[in-house]
């Protein structure tokens, strides 16, 4: 599996690993069959996922409502589906290939 998918939709998936407590907000790359991103916020009363569901609206240029946690909300392997965010668009926006 890769670290990007489409839903029966045609919504772009990804494969998410979270690295809490970081430095700074980053994608610190693809590890594997997921993306590695580096968060400041601490894994603690959903700060964590907040901050990955805003960041990565941001880096998409879509709304932070269209990005939702399909599974992993308490694991830092997290599944994560963009609403109306095609794969080419998801790929493309975070600089990176398939």
């Amino acid at each position: 599996m890769s670290w990007v998918g489409e839903d029966r939709l045609g919504n772009a998936v990804l494969r998410v690993r979270i690295v809490p407590r970081a430095a700074q907000d980053e994608l610190a790359g693809v590890i594997g069959d997921m993306l590695k991103i580096r968060l400041r916020a601490p894994p603690v009363e959903g700060r964590a996922n907040t901050a990955l569901t805003r960041w990565l609206a941001d880096q998409l240029k879509i709304p932070p409502k269209q990005v939702s946690i399909q599974s992993g909300a308490n694991a830092r392997v997290k599944i994560i589906c963009l609403r109306g965010c095609r794969v080419e668009d998801a790929v493309r926006r975070l600089g990176l290939a398939p």
